[in-house]
């Protein structure tokens, strides 16, 4: 899939989920369960143990789904990511030398910021959206304050988003979002409650047909 094809997807999902794991055990049925709620662009953290083999495996065994690697902090790492097969990239912060590499091999970087500085400095220097994190400290409003002069930038609101309030991120002008605990709760990876999992997502998506 080419990076046009993975933006543009991701743009219409609308939310990004983001699993963050004590192992990688039932994270591909997880996958399973958040695709029959609607929900198939999926960001795979760094902090959870294996993640780049964790990757490898779901990129093999699941072909239509758009897997993402993120909380990755340098160079080395994305290339890892994406050479196990991830689609895009994602920081929590500023890495300048994150965001060259994937512009190097023409794969989307979400890259962290929050300020309008940071948000400017990590646009200017290639990123193709800006992930704003934490988000929940601010909410829609400040996307719609950041938007109101820097209309040309993507912004991804990460930390905070629920089925509640998606929509409203939306509204406020987020391009996308990406959702963690609130969509995948810890409680449910453990146990395997994957009809808990894909509830969320069918939540989640039911907020944003609300907003088309």
């Amino acid at each position: 899939m080419k990076k046009d094809e993975v933006l543009a997807k991701i743009k219409a999902e609308k939310v990004i989920a983001l699993i963050r794991a004590d192992s990688s055990d039932g994270l591909l049925d997880c996958a399973r369960a958040l695709a029959a709620g609607g929900l198939t662009s999926i960001e795979l953290t760094m902090t959870t143990p294996g993640a780049i083999g964790m990757i490898r495996l779901a990129c093999r065994e699941l072909p239509d789904f758009i897997f993402g690697l993120g909380t990755v902090l340098d160079a080395k790492t994305a290339r890892e990511g994406i050479e196990a097969g991830a689609k895009f990239i994602v920081t929590p912060g500023f890495r300048p030398e994150v965001i060259q590499h994937c512009r190097s091999v023409g794969v989307p970087v979400f890259s962290g910021a929050l300020t309008p500085t940071e948000i400017i400095n990590t646009w200017d220097a290639g990123a193709d959206a800006v992930k704003i994190f934490p988000a929940e400290f601010f909410g829609p409003a400040y996307i719609k304050s950041i938007k109101g002069p820097l209309p040309h930038i993507p912004l991804v609101p990460t930390g905070g988003v629920n089925a509640e309030n998606v929509g409203d991120f939306l509204k406020a002008g987020a391009y996308a979002t990406a959702a963690g605990s609130s969509l995948v709760e810890a409680k449910a990876l453990k146990e395997k409650n994957w009809a808990a999992v894909t509830a969320k997502a069918k939540a989640f998506a039911a907020a944003v047909a609300a907003m088309k």
